[in-house]
């Protein structure tokens, strides 16, 4: 076998994405033959000893796909936080599942788990812009204004600037509204953010697609594989090589709307088509 870099070894074996086998070499936490290589040293998985945590690394796994509807409370992470519990304990199959990118625990929605860290590297990483779309409950009905700001782009509290962003209203009532929100950027707590520098509360947030895989009907804590041909069309979804991205220019920062309270919002979002795959039913904890 031809010698590769070993944080393409690593994630071809399991231990997330490319950039976090990354974060391993540099932590201290990798050892090849014995001793702690340099970032972007080579390495050949056949002939030399790689260790993980002093764990020797085994042959790959057979790559696998899972769409999973995260529900609110459930950590996007495979070590959560003050005794919640991770993605990974609702999904009952066996070797090393990781999730594709990151819901925060109070959004709920569509979370990819799999041990194939290439798609993971180029579903995630900025540079490819792939699409991420939201539906949204926010606690108003945005106006005109409001609506331009959140597509152009703004400045948020720290100086984080957002890039465009395609935002439009799906319905609304007296007591808020719902959009649809598609980003090519996945900033911490970004809609969030966003909707609160506009002088808006998110209530409800849900991601249904995520690249050109659909949420479908899974609900809340239902999980499947995915298909052959949705895996394919992943895949090929994945670039080579990166997009040229250009910034727009600097945005002001927006302040927020001084506005009434709310009444209670609608509990429920629209529904995408059926998916594919077989539905499992989630654990009991």
């Amino acid at each position: 076998m031809a010698e590769e870099r070993l944080q393409k070894i690593l994630a071809h074996g399991g231990f997330g994405s490319r950039r976090h086998c990354e974060e391993l070499i540099t932590a201290g936490r990798v050892l090849l033959n014995g001793r702690k290589p340099q970032l972007g040293e080579k390495a050949d998985a056949a002939l030399d000893k790689i260790e993980v945590d002093f764990v020797p690394m085994v042959r790959a796994e057979a790559l696998c796909y899972v769409a999973l509807n995260k529900p609110r409370g459930i950590e996007c992470t495979l070590a959560p936080q003050n005794d919640r519990t991770g993605v990974r304990a609702l999904i009952n199959l066996p070797g090393r599942l990781y999730p594709v990118g990151r819901l925060d625990a109070d959004s709920e929605g569509l979370v990819l788990m799999t041990n194939d860290g290439e798609l993971t590297n180029a579903l995630t990483h900025p540079r490819y812009g792939h699409e991420k779309e939201y539906h949204v409950l926010l606690d108003r009905i945005p106006d005109a204004q409001q609506l331009a700001t959140w597509r152009r782009g703004l400045v948020l509290e720290g100086g984080d600037h957002t890039l465009p962003a395609e935002v439009e209203t799906m319905y609304e009532s007296s007591s808020g509204s719902w959009v649809k929100v598609v980003l090519r950027e996945g900033r911490k707590h970004q809609i969030r953010r966003v909707a609160l520098a506009l002088g808006m509360t998110v209530r409800r947030l849900q991601r249904v697609r995520l690249g050109t895989l659909q949420l479908g009907r899974l609900a809340p804590g239902e999980w499947r594989l995915l298909n052959k041909s949705e895996i394919e069309v992943l895949q090929r979804s994945a670039p080579s090589k990166p997009r040229a991205r250009s910034r727009p220019a600097p945005a002001p920062t927006a302040k927020p709307a001084a506005r009434p309270a709310a009444k209670p919002a609608p509990q429920a979002a629209q529904r995408g088509s059926r998916p594919a795959g077989p539905v499992r039913k989630p654990r009991a904890r």
